[in-house]
């Protein structure tokens, strides 16, 4: 494990240098208006987890388990439909070609959104991606398309895509010059967070939040901050093979990082996203780094708890058990992780 703890003159550079980022969304209600339509949709537990909590020494551990979201197995359902659903309302949705690239989750998002409301997708998927998941994608009418060695690659293929036949990206990222959609995606992650705000008797001492290209921490993050202010300690954790954010933030400057190909695949992006990375480096305070080994651990003690997720899914859990001294942990805290993906 790498630990590093956000210094003010990093993030004021990093802020000089995304001035023309947009924040991210801090506003649920729309998303949650939207998504509460949807037939798929439903609440996701929070689930009180006291052997993840004696393996972590720490007073409570809770779940927000996101393994079921709208029946296509994580979180990501609520980011991409969403972009879709909200086309679909201007009547921009339907015969539109939609194309992006994914590990596997974010594709299927696009995939069931686009079928849902008359389109089609495209998705561009890196070689080392599992056919399961290209399997899973061609189940919801996708067309799926292999090119690339890394994520990087295929995201690469999708934008060229995009530009050659007039299609849609709908990417889960973001660099100069491509906001608008991305934004509005991450915008859709803010319901799991409202949902667990609800959930929670009271509010955590410390969140650990995964992150690949760092939508989904960017979103819980700005959101926590909403709801319970400076309190909570909010730790963002990377594989060490993909240190996108946390080398933007000692950088003082976004980054693109190389590293060998990572077991937790999902996370293995190495460049961050633009508005995530500016929402991160105000909102969280902590980042740290996880060894491939460390990762496995996090998903064995998910598993032995009854919470059975991949190293992507469970890298929260992870960084949990690698990160007490580092990051404040005792007896007394109460701490909030998000199981992103099922096993599948």
């Amino acid at each position: 494990m790498e630990y590093l703890h956000k210094q003010t003159a990093q993030t004021t550079a990093l802020f000089n240098d995304l001035a023309d980022v947009p924040w991210p969304s801090d506003d649920a209600n729309r998303p949650m208006g939207l998504l509460t339509r949807c037939p798929a949709a439903g609440q996701t537990p929070l689930v009180d987890a006291p052997r993840l909590a004696a393996m972590a020494g720490v007073a409570q551990v809770l779940v927000k388990d996101e393994r079921a979201r709208m029946g296509l197995g994580s979180f990501k359902a609520l980011g991409a439909a969403y972009v879709i659903a909200c086309d679909a309302e201007q009547g921009h949705a339907a015969g539109q070609t939609y194309v992006t690239a994914s590990a596997g989750n974010h594709g299927l998002s696009v995939a069931a959104g686009a079928q849902a409301f008359g389109a089609k997708a495209v998705i561009f998927l890196a070689e080392t991606v599992p056919e399961s998941f290209a399997a899973r994608l061609r189940g919801f009418g996708a067309e799926v398309r292999r090119h690339g060695a890394i994520y990087e690659d295929s995201m690469a293929g999708a934008a060229a895509a995009a530009d050659q036949n007039g299609w849609v990206l709908l990417s889960d990222s973001s660099w100069p010059g491509y906001f608008d959609r991305p934004h509005r995606l991450m915008e859709g992650y803010l319901v799991l967070m409202q949902e667990a705000v609800a959930q929670m008797p009271a509010p955590p001492t410390h969140i650990f939040l995964q992150a690949g290209v760092g939508g989904l921490a960017a979103a819980c993050a700005v959101y926590a901050r909403k709801a319970w202010g400076d309190a909570p300690r909010i730790i963002v954790v990377e594989p060490d093979a993909a240190p996108a954010l946390y080398a933007s933030i000692k950088a003082g400057a976004p980054q693109v990082t190389t590293g060998p190909a990572s077991d937790m695949g999902r996370l293995d992006c190495k460049e961050p996203s633009l508005i995530a990375l500016k929402g991160l480096a105000r909102d969280a305070d902590d980042f740290i780094l996880i060894t491939e080994e460390e990762g496995a651990a996090g998903a064995a003690a998910c598993a032995a708890a009854n919470l059975a997720s991949t190293p992507s899914g469970a890298a929260g859990v992870a960084g949990l058990l690698t990160a007490q001294a580092a990051c404040g942990l005792t007896d007394a805290s109460r701490v909030l992780v998000i199981l992103s993906e099922e096993t599948a």
